[in-house]
């Protein structure tokens, strides 16, 4: 891990770059796939699970008898784990519906808006390294809560053309039976374009790697709508002396086993300090299974030091971190100064895995600096937000002269006249 010990603002894109191809590179990879699909359709589908994940698939979709028994296989205690959170995310989902609002504007002239579900969505759940049944909690959660129609979810088989059945246990959970045997940029395509198993979709949601995230992108140039451009996965922790090393060492290791094209990132107040987190990782390093994951994940990673907490924020906000702890002693001046992130977690005893898993907040989030944009996955994302108007006589009557006017000054005569041929009628008909 690369320490900067207070590096100049104009060095801090440089250095702090995350770990990605050029999406023109990934694209002309990407590209093909997803033209294949299109053409050769569930044929392709089958070529590309052998291709890529390595085994045959008679059956695209999963079906419903192995969806019902994979509760079976399912450790009692993470069926348990996987109840709790699927409750506490349910819970704070729900707080975030909004009414229908209504709003007699002026005299006669009511304008409304309401929440209307997507008819269909794909959710994509990462296989490869770890299968994220997490995953189908944050996605899956918020789109039955929301409403959606259709809800189809993607995922990559294993070696033996199964599902791991912690994933299908969630789906099932939830209640979601549209289960495809389908990973990768193919996996978006399916949903982008439709096959003869899998809908076209209206919308797709998920995390992936760089090539998801490309299919992704191509997608919405196809009509389909997507949550957000979610790449790899990153966490910056902002620590001072009151922070505990070894918890700060554990929450950069837990984004760093994700991938190896994952990136974490320290901000702290001294070298001292720095080290001492370090020390700490290196130390925790040795009992991780997926510690060749996490090490290569580390030579992409920045240890910050920066005596300044004004010029910490500056930073934090200019990299726009998916995830960002906040263990400072001043943590609401930080906070409040705070505009760039996907999800923050304050405290010593706040690790970024409760967000990951249970804490109630979803956790598929923008990453690649997209923080500054997007927000993370909501129930709002699975609606749209429909405005409503209707206009009495009284209310033309009253507003009609505004719009008028202003067409005219536009222009747009045809829209002038649209309201002087209802204030004619009006005046004849006294």
């Amino acid at each position: 891990m690369k320490i900067l010990v207070n590096p100049d603002v104009n060095t801090w894109s440089k250095e702090l770059a995350r770990p990605v191809r050029k999406m023109k590179d990934i694209t002309k990879i990407v590209k093909p796939i997803m033209k294949k699909v299109k053409r050769q359709g569930d044929k392709a589908l089958r070529k590309f699970a052998l291709e890529y994940d390595h085994v045959e698939i008679d059956e695209i979709l999963v079906d419903q008898e192995a969806i019902d028994s994979a509760g079976q296989k399912v450790d009692p205690e993470l069926k348990e784990a996987i109840q709790t959170a699927k409750n506490n995310i349910e819970k704070f989902h729900k707080l975030q519906d909004a009414p229908p609002l209504t709003s007699e504007i002026m005299g006669g002239v009511i304008c409304m808006r309401k929440s209307v579900p997507i008819q269909k969505v794909g959710l994509y759940i990462p296989g490869g390294t770890a299968p994220l049944f997490s995953t189908v909690l944050m996605l899956g959660i918020p789109a039955k809560l929301a409403g959606c129609k259709e809800i189809v979810l993607c995922t990559p088989p294993d070696t033996s053309g199964e599902i791991h059945p912690a994933i299908l246990f969630t789906a099932k959970i939830i209640g979601i039976d549209k289960i495809v045997k389908a990973g990768g940029a193919q996996a978006i395509a399916a949903m982008t374009y439709g096959t003869a198993s899998v809908p076209r979709v209206d919308k797709i949601f998920g995390p992936g790697n760089q090539y998801v995230t490309a299919a992704k992108q191509l997608a919405t140039n196809k009509g389909v709508a997507i949550d957000m451009p979610a790449g790899p996965s990153e966490v910056l922790v902002y620590a001072d002396e009151t922070a505990i090393p070894d918890f700060v060492a554990a929450d950069l290791l837990s984004q760093a086993e994700h991938g190896v094209d994952s990136q974490v990132v320290l901000v702290g107040p001294s070298e001292k300090f720095v080290r001492k987190v370090i020390k700490c990782m290196d130390s925790q390093l040795e009992a991780l299974p997926r510690q060749k994951i996490a090490r290569k994940a580390l030579e992409n990673s920045v240890a910050v030091v920066m005596d300044d907490p004004e010029k910490s924020i500056h930073l934090i906000n200019s990299y726009a971190p998916e995830h960002l702890i906040v263990a400072v002693k001043d943590e609401d001046e930080a906070l409040s100064a705070i505009v760039n992130a996907g999800s923050v977690f304050i405290g010593n005893y706040t690790p970024e895995s409760a967000g990951d898993y249970a804490s109630g907040t979803n956790h598929t989030l923008p990453t690649n600096g997209y923080a500054r944009a997007y927000s993370g996955v909501s129930l709002d994302s699975f609606v749209k937000k429909i405005t409503y108007q209707k206009i009495t006589a009284a209310g033309i009557k009253a507003l009609g002269p505004t719009i008028a006017i202003m067409a005219e000054n536009e222009n747009l005569h045809a829209h002038k006249n649209a309201v002087s041929i209802r204030l004619n009628h009006l005046s004849k008909n006294k």
